[in-house]
């Protein structure tokens, strides 16, 4: 095999916990604490989702707007993006995941980082874990020194991650048929991302990828 690739899912499969609203409470309460008088909103917006009013990818946008706000300068910003990587390795990455991270490392692999979080927070928190590689929804940002609570291109997640993951190997010019992949998720909703690799993990899964695991065979790790 030409390549080897070990692509890992984030929230609850190398962290214990989601990201997300730790990252809009974080930044909120560095940057504008006022903004935490409106999480009842985020509250509601999370029940628009369930209701099928907004779609996922428009709920992430207007959370951010509310937390953090529709147009932020992207070097106030980052310093509490690097604190808030910084407290997640800390505090919120499996032991698990960590031991298994550097077994593919050991074995050769190109470790790859693949989430529907933004890549604005991903990537730090990669660069710490020791990944070479980050595939994850990014902000449309026409004017660089900003960051807009708008997504550019698709949110990562379900079948749409795994269109962003052929996409990034397409750029890397990296074959499919010459290429070895392991894949870890928590989550049914990476059950796209899970049948395309030759190796697929359900890690610390919940109960509908736990049965549908079950029934295709999977192998189930449950990390610490």
């Amino acid at each position: 095999m030409t390549h080897r690739l070990a692509i890992y899912d984030m929230d609850r499969t190398v962290t214990f916990t989601g990201t997300y609203t730790g990252f809009l409470i974080h930044v909120a309460r560095a940057m504008a604490p006022w903004r935490l008088v409106l999480f009842p909103c985020v509250i509601l917006l999370m029940l628009a989702y369930v209701m099928k009013l907004i779609t996922r990818q428009r709920l992430k946008e207007l959370n951010q707007a509310l937390m953090i706000g529709s147009n932020v300068q992207r070097a106030k910003l980052m310093p509490h993006v690097e604190s808030y990587a910084e407290r997640v390795v800390a505090k919120n990455v499996r032991a698990g995941a960590l031991a298994q991270i550097a077994r593919d490392k050991a074995d050769g692999c190109t470790l790859v980082l693949a989430t529907a979080s933004y890549r604005l927070y991903v990537e730090p928190i990669a660069r710490r874990l020791g990944f070479d590689a980050v595939i994850a929804t990014d902000h449309l940002s026409q004017d660089l020194r900003y960051v807009r609570a708008k997504i550019a291109g698709e949110n990562c997640y379900d079948t749409g991650k795994l269109r962003m993951i052929k996409a990034w190997m397409a750029a890397e010019a990296i074959d499919r048929t010459t290429t070895h992949i392991r894949a870890y998720s928590d989550h049914v909703s990476d059950a796209p991302m899970l049948e395309y690799a030759d190796v697929p993990f359900a890690s610390n899964p919940h109960k509908p990828l736990a049965k549908l695991a079950a029934e295709r065979g999977w192998t189930r790790v449950d990390w610490n």
